[in-house]
């Protein structure tokens, strides 16, 4: 059987099958799993990427019946039952039995791709090491800059997209600059430093429940974070961001560290499987799969995590994990002439995002929880999902360096990370497909 991705779905499944009858090849464009909800920790200095992406092959290397292919997944064919992938010249065609997607999903701009040189989203290891030299770097060209207002927009950080992702980020960077790096220059103050975050909706983190949202919004504004509600992007340059508010207000803000957490958008091979099955797809190029995550007329491909268009189930970690434990149970109970599980039923388990140090937010069942109890729930649940020992224990020391103490330890960023946005020279990223 054939595994496309290594995020939580793929990895996931592979290690179901540690014990089934199957010879498994793991297909990823990247050599690592990267644990997605950590990434705004590594763009804000407070962890390594190696901490929250260990490379899959160690993580694989004692199961027996799995092996790990580095490449990009060009083409899917489905009658023919073989993958295409491909890592610079070299090009492999891999035949399947099953056939496991799970090669997540990208930045989303719906539509507005130009934004992304501008306004880079955090999806990938790529991505938050990107952000961090942006973020960093925005200080560093500030305290070079002799002109009050280039000074101001390099000072000015907006974020676009008031989900866990959007939330998290905007609260690092105000404890940055509040905190970590407030006595470190010599021309500016980085405690004048403006978070803006923007949010189309009404609420800020609207997913979970409007009393949880505006108690977070209370938070953020304590805190000093700028929310802007019922405003959607027009533009995106590299002077700043053009915002129309519902009430007809338009409003540039100027800023020279725009980032994008406002949606996401499936892998294309989403849509290249639904075309040769006949699946429908939404606007996010979800694929809408059969009630127990395969394609129509093909049961031997099961479609993961924020591939999937289903039940509105949301694109988190747990939909994925869930999901590849149901696809390979079917797998093996093919394998083993036993009734299959007819249709997959996700298990809430509950949502919960930071929004600043000893500050979160948490819903498991009815149960909400704020503060400093749904903070240290944040905490072991992060912990108990992170892949490897070694991981875990030096997440454990960053966090308490970072949380207890004032210092991040991973504040060192180059030029070229920033892909031209500290000299204004710029070319957007080609983006993966697997």
């Amino acid at each position: 059987m054939v595994i496309i991705g290594s995020g939580f779905g793929g990895l996931f499944a592979a290690k179901r099958l540690k014990r089934a009858d199957v010879d498994i090849t793991l297909i990823s464009r990247v050599s690592h799993h990267t644990f997605q909800p950590l990434l705004y920790q590594v763009a804000t200095g407070i962890l390594s990427q190696g901490e929250i992406a260990p490379a899959t092959r160690e993580i694989l290397k004692r199961q027996k019946n799995a092996q790990v292919l580095l490449g990009e997944v060009g083409e899917i064919d489905l009658e023919a039952r073989t993958v295409t992938s491909a890592i610079g010249p070299h090009r492999r065609v891999t035949g399947y039995d099953s056939l496991i997607l799970a090669a997540g999903a990208e930045t989303g701009y719906f539509g507005n791709d130009g934004f992304e040189p501008f306004a880079p989203g955090l999806k990938s290891i790529d991505d938050a090491l990107e952000l961090r030299a942006r973020i960093y770097g925005a200080f560093e060209m500030a305290e070079l800059e002799p002109d009050p207002d280039a000074v101001e927009a390099w000072m000015t950080f907006v974020v676009v997209g008031a989900g866990p992702t959007g939330v998290e980020l905007a609260g690092q960077i105000i404890e940055l600059s509040r905190r970590t790096i407030k006595n470190d220059f010599r021309h500016i103050d980085p405690r004048k430093a403006r978070v803006i975050l923007i949010e189309g909706g009404d609420h800020v983190l609207s997913s979970f429940g409007a009393h949880q949202s505006v108690k977070a919004q209370e938070q953020l504004t304590k805190m000093g974070i700028d929310v802007r509600l019922q405003g959607l992007v027009d533009a995106v340059n590299e002077t700043g961001v053009e915002v129309r508010y519902r009430d007809g207000r338009v409003e540039h803000i100027a800023s020279r560290c725009v980032i994008w957490a406002a949606g996401v958008q499936a892998s294309p091979l989403g849509k290249q499987v639904a075309q040769q099955s006949g699946a429908d797809v939404d606007r996010a190029g979800r694929v809408k799969v059969q009630p127990d995550l395969t394609l129509p007329g093909h049961p031997e491909v099961f479609v993961l995590g924020d591939m999937i268009a289903l039940n509105d189930l949301p694109g988190v970690a747990q939909v994925a994990m869930q999901g590849a434990k149901f696809s390979a149970g079917k797998i093996r109970a093919r394998l083993e002439g036993k009734p299959e599980q007819e249709a997959f039923s996700y298990f809430d388990k509950g949502s919960m995002a930071t929004i600043s140090r000893f500050r979160a937010v948490a819903n498991v069942g009815r149960l909400e929880l704020r503060g400093f109890i749904a903070w240290c729930a944040w905490l072991f649940i992060h912990i108990l999902y992170l892949v490897g020992f070694q991981e875990k224990v030096s997440t454990l020391g960053h966090w308490a360096v970072a949380f207890i103490g004032r210092s991040r330890a991973e504040r060192t960023f180059t030029l070229e990370q920033a892909r031209g946005s500290l000299t204004n020279e710029r070319e957007p990223r080609v983006p993966g497909t697997g």
